[in-house]
């Protein structure tokens, strides 16, 4: 299904270089006030309260949350199928990436607000497993990332071009949209989830 405003992957090049003057400013706006991103998950017992009574799929994912997992794409399109009937939000993200730091919070928030009803994934792209673990630790979430050092896994879905990226799958395991760049705040993420994952 085709909404308002869907970005289609023939066009994310131009897309993306029509928004990158915005992205740029916002993250030097962020390097002259001297601001870090700070984690904004909420505490362990909020999130275990607010995904309490999520579906076996979706708990799934939650059991294995800030897990680096391997398997490659073989792996990832296994977990795709296992989702098949949820809607699904893949981010693609790496330690070495400053705007995925900018984003990373509000993928811990709404990673939480919508986890009993949307499947999040990560995959965390030329990245080293070291590095990515540290980097969980400083933002943890509520659900598992796949390893794609040579982004096999991205390029499965379209997803190897930026960083950060986030694909967004329906029930059917369809991808319905994605977004080139990183989110800028938790309410613009939280539009697209609803937009594009809880239609």
């Amino acid at each position: 299904m085709t909404h308002a405003g869907q970005r289609k992957h023939g066009n994310l090049s131009a897309m993306f270089t029509r928004r990158l003057p915005l992205v740029i400013v916002s993250a030097l706006a962020l390097c002259a006030c001297g601001a870090q991103p700070r984690s904004q998950a909420p505490s362990p017992s909020a999130i275990r309260a607010a995904l309490k009574g999520s579906p076996p799929p979706l708990a799934a994912l939650h059991a294995r949350a800030d897990q680096l997992l391997g398997g490659g794409p073989r792996a990832f399109r296994a977990l795709l199928a296992s989702l098949r009937g949820y809607p699904i939000v893949v981010n693609k993200w790496a330690s070495w990436c400053d705007p995925c730091q900018v984003e990373f919070p509000s993928f811990q928030r709404a990673s939480v607000a919508f986890g009993r009803q949307v499947a999040f994934v990560g995959i965390d792209g030329k990245d080293h497993d070291q590095a990515a673990a540290a980097f969980l630790r400083r933002f943890p979430v509520s659900y598992p990332s796949y390893v794609d050092p040579q982004e096999s896994i991205s390029r499965g879905i379209q997803a190897a071009t930026y960083y950060p990226q986030t694909v967004y799958f329906d029930r059917r395991g369809d991808i319905v949209y994605d977004h080139a760049g990183p989110y800028l705040s938790a309410a613009a993420l939280e539009r697209d989830v609803r937009r594009y994952a809880l239609q």
